[in-house]
């Protein structure tokens, strides 16, 4: 969710630290037999990529294999859709919890995993904001945490995390934040943008480059220049792009086409995407030196309903943001109200919670949220309302529920999404708007 008139956080902000259950992982068969992984965090990833908290070195074993992290007593973990599987006593574990001591097969490879009696220490922020960002729970006081340290650096940043987590308003709030602010914050969106117009989007075109170049156009790349560029969606990047773009990261140098020198350009690099890349990389569809390039430094967004605590702290910060009425802001911003909403599943995330929000605001009254979950259809029919009202209103359900199920079964991919669907791309756009999915 990007939000307007975002705050420059002050510097200086005290940190508090928060107690996590540790555990190791020590590699039991395969290369290597005897290495450990036992570092102070929540999180391993366990691959062959030399990004990879744990490396293990075996051709068995995917690029980006399996993540785990700790949750309790217990281990989650979690298949990066790897090449050979992720198994624990001859069972393939997909995504699921383990306890001390099992031992998880990787290819030929093989890593114990126990939970310490210790504990371990992380950073947390003492802030409730980080420019449109608040919250008070672990998670986001943790994110806000790394954003401090992140924001003054010049480190190129990938942020993860689900639609309408906020990716486009950490990418301006680090922006906001960092030497670079007075500088132009560039936005490029890649997922809405069509391939054949990405190239000079990004790198510009010389006059006759191509039909209908009639005059030159300065790319994102050059715009951003002494400021940031912000690579929404980076995840639907074409392959034949992906080179491209590579060489711009490693040499800060673009050529645009038709043009025969190159562009020196002082920038820096934010990133964003639904999607896992490392997935992504498994599967061939992006590149592992351009993955290795963009996530130097990698943030990950955690998604509403883990967050449940935060809600009467967003909803009165979002109806603030709406400019709600004092009445709507005292009747949206009751506690009975705000435990309706953190009952939902949100799958828009914060920027859906806005959009709910912003139409309780609008019709002055109070809405339940939609959920996924289709009701009977006796009961999805609120015969209180006006007849227009409920038409409304189970339009939007069905809108909200087709669309999901249709880009979650195409792996975010809204081009195929369209093209499975027989919708017009730019109105799948619309309605992935219009219901706060994207």
């Amino acid at each position: 969710m990007t939000e307007p008139n975002v705050t420059r956080p002050t510097t200086g902000t005290a940190t508090r630290r928060r107690a996590i259950r540790r555990f190791h992982v020590t590699v039991v068969a395969g290369p290597k037999v005897g290495q450990i992984w036992a570092n102070p965090s929540e999180r391993c990833a366990v691959g062959s990529h030399p990004s990879n908290d744990l490396i293990i070195d075996d051709p068995t074993v995917s690029r980006f294999h399996c993540e785990l992290s700790i949750n309790g007593d217990r281990v989650r973990v979690r298949d990066l859709a790897s090449r050979n599987g992720t198994f624990a006593n001859g069972i393939t574990i997909t995504d699921g919890a383990v306890g001390g001591g099992t031992v998880i097969q990787l290819g030929h490879a093989q890593i114990r995993i126990d939970v310490d009696a210790g504990k371990a220490e992380i950073d947390e922020s003492e802030r409730e904001q980080f420019g449109s960002l608040v919250g008070t729970s672990p998670q986001m006081r943790e994110l806000f945490s790394q954003l401090e340290k992140v924001a003054p650096t010049d480190a190129t940043v990938l942020v993860e995390g689900e639609t309408g987590t906020g990716k486009e308003g950490v990418a301006e709030a680090i922006h906001e934040a960092s030497p670079r602010a007075a500088g132009r914050f560039v936005v490029v969106d890649c997922g809405a943008i069509p391939a054949n117009l990405l190239e000079s989007e990004l790198f510009g075109h010389e006059q006759g480059a191509f039909t209908g170049a009639t005059e030159r156009r300065i790319g994102a790349f050059e715009q951003a220049s002494k400021g940031t560029i912000f690579l929404d969606e980076i995840g639907e990047l074409p392959p034949d792009l992906q080179p491209k773009l590579l060489r711009a990261l490693e040499s800060r140098e673009i050529r645009r086409i038709g043009a025969r020198d190159t562009v020196r350009c002082d920038l820096r690099i934010i990133a964003a995407t639904n999607r896992d890349l490392r997935k992504e990389v498994n599967a061939g569809t992006f590149r592992a030196d351009l993955y290795y390039r963009l996530a130097v430094v990698k943030l990950e967004l955690p998604a509403l309903r883990d967050r449940p605590g935060d809600m009467p702290l967003l909803v009165h910060h979002l109806l603030a943001r709406l400019r709600a009425p004092t009445t709507a802001i005292a009747d949206l911003g009751s506690p009975d109200f705000i435990a309706t909403l953190a009952a939902a599943s949100w799958p828009g995330n914060v920027r859906e919670l806005r959009n709910h929000l912003e139409q309780c605001v609008v019709f002055g009254e109070r809405r339940a949220p939609n959920t996924l979950a289709t009701p009977h259809p006796s009961s999805a029919i609120d015969i209180a309302s006006s007849y227009e009202v409920a038409r409304r209103q189970a339009i939007d359900a069905f809108e909200r529920t087709y669309v999901t199920a249709l880009v979650d079964r195409c792996r975010g991919n809204v081009a195929q999404a369209a093209r499975d669907s027989g919708l017009n791309r730019a109105y799948l756009h619309r309605l992935l708007r219009r219901h706060g999915l994207r």
